[in-house]
């Protein structure tokens, strides 16, 4: 921006500041199309644009006599209008409809989903990868071929790592029986880790 439009445009801030609706009205107009353009970056629906852009203005004018760099307005309603519109993709993301649903016909919570069980369930599994990582290459490479969805067959299991077909099923039960081991010893240790 050249030095006289910076010097306006501070000009105009200033005045808007102090009750001016001339050059709070000539703000708007001068920053409508770019506070529009960085909401339509986000693909919004027109009802949340305007919404946005409503609010953008709002914390203008709720701000605008603490504005440290006035002559740079026009990025602090362009940072204004993107956070805005993070803001209110994070709440519609949280919003759930309700149908109508009453919170006393909500069923109760499923227990295996309350954050203790959370909590305890990411140790177990944290646990688990790490005892899975201690596993050689060649288990490990087995033992996802099972787990992936939709398994392979054997035949696939054999011609991807190379094991005979009837080596397979005891392999694979092999490196379980290995992996529960680690697991085991993993949790015996953290327990007397924390005993301690």
């Amino acid at each position: 921006m050249e030095t006289d439009e910076a010097e306006r445009v501070a000009a105009r801030v200033a005045a808007a500041a102090g009750g001016d609706e001339e050059a709070w009205s000539g703000l708007v107009d001068h920053f409508a199309g770019l506070v529009w353009s960085v909401i339509r970056g986000y693909r919004m629906s027109v009802a949340d644009a305007a919404d946005v852009s409503q609010t953008t203005w709002l914390r203008l004018a709720e701000h605008i006599h603490k504005v440290r760099e006035p002559e740079r307005i026009g990025a602090w309603l362009a940072t204004t209008a993107g956070r805005e519109c993070l803001r209110l993709i994070r709440q519609n993301q949280r919003a759930m409809p309700s149908d109508d649903v009453f919170l006393s016909e909500v069923p109760d919570a499923d227990p295996a989903v309350a954050p203790e069980t959370r909590v305890l369930t990411l140790e177990r599994d944290g646990e688990l990868w790490e005892a899975f990582s201690e596993l050689p290459k060649k288990a490990q490479i087995l033992l996802r071929l099972f787990f992936a969805d939709p398994p392979p067959s054997y035949e696939e299991i054999s011609s991807a790592t190379g094991m005979p077909i009837g080596s397979i099923g005891p392999t694979r039960g092999r490196y379980l029986a290995q992996l529960k081991v680690r697991v085991e010893l993993r949790t015996l240790q953290s327990a007397e880790a924390s005993a301690n």
